[in-house]
């Protein structure tokens, strides 16, 4: 592999206690077949940083590369996804604010790739542990080092990158972000990689992509994603006004018991959860450890003897 195109990159995430070890997974596929992975942890941390930063690191390997052509990336996390490409333009313009006022989580991820992300990225959600062979191999990267066993990653030599980026006519190439301090997206030129290459004697290691700074909240919320639908709405226009009306007030009153749970931060079971979503029960625990619902990303904390707990977390 040479000169091939980047035609899609696959993420992932994953933690161990949320906060917790952390550990994140990339795949870097080539138009010609050919695959370049990435890797790294972080010893506390949680999942939806361990999401973001596996795309930190997805789009840092792409500026290396430089090339114009579009390239998909796809991940599992329906934060990540919905962050980078709906609601990162409200938090900018309110103050990297909520809509109820409060500090955007994980904003120094957000403003790292707000900066690294370009038209050329085509955001794909995909289903996580749903049989995609490239997602399931970023999730086996990330658990890997989540447990800080790394994972052996199938990687092309620096000085193979190096010819790669320069046939596609790339002149730069990011460096690593520093893990005690923010993170910028100041580049370096290959020739200066080269010669550190040379002078650090890795001429057959390979270029890894580094941790974004991991102060956390304890508030930060796994996600690992499904898009396993819940039962449609139906909106029975047949019905009475007055009737429509009643359950447009049920909704609200849902709605608002949803944000105080999110807010008091309280955990609620499956059932209850079930019964505030008014869903079947299975259909809450057939998506998965974490996805999204309306204005809420729905993670589960941990099981308590034969119930599983799960928080609301407001995102909008």
């Amino acid at each position: 592999m040479s000169s091939s195109k980047i035609q899609s990159i696959y993420t992932d995430g994953a933690c161990t206690g949320n906060p917790g070890p952390g550990g994140w997974g990339v795949v870097v596929c080539y138009a010609d077949g050919s695959t370049h992975e990435l890797g790294g942890g972080d010893s506390q941390t949680t999942n939806n940083r361990m999401e973001m930063q596996a795309a930190v690191a997805a789009l840092e390997f792409l500026t290396i590369a430089s090339q114009d052509e579009p390239i998909t990336l796809y991940t599992d996390s329906e934060y990540l996804k919905n962050g980078i490409t709906q609601w990162i333009k409200g938090w900018k313009k309110k103050g990297w604010k909520t809509s109820t006022g409060k500090p955007v989580l994980n904003q120094d991820i957000w403003e790292v790739l707000d900066k690294l992300n370009c038209r050329q990225v085509n955001w794909q959600h995909v289903r996580g542990h749903s049989g995609n062979f490239y997602n399931d191999r970023c999730d086996t990267i990330a658990r890997a080092y989540a447990a800080g066993k790394p994972a052996s990653l199938q990687q092309m030599p620096v000085k193979q990158l190096i010819s790669s980026a320069a046939t596609n006519g790339g002149d730069t190439i990011a460096p690593t972000y520093a893990a005690d301090k923010p993170a910028s997206v100041q580049q370096m030129p290959v020739k200066q990689v080269i010669s550190s290459a040379a002078t650090n004697d890795f001429g057959n290691k390979t270029i890894q992509s580094s941790s974004v700074p991991s102060d956390l909240s304890t508030s930060d919320v796994a996600m690992t994603d499904s898009t396993a639908p819940f039962a449609a709405d139906s909106t029975e226009t047949h019905l009475p006004s007055e009737f429509r009306v009643s359950q447009l007030r049920d909704l609200v009153e849902t709605l608002r018991i949803a944000d105080e749970i999110a807010e008091k931060r309280y955990l609620i079971t499956s059932s209850e959860l079930a019964d505030l979503m008014d869903v079947n029960a299975s259909a809450v625990t057939s998506r998965g450890d974490n996805w999204v619902w309306r204005n809420w990303i729905v993670s589960r904390v941990r099981r308590e003897g034969n119930q599983i707990l799960w928080q609301l977390e407001r995102v909008d």
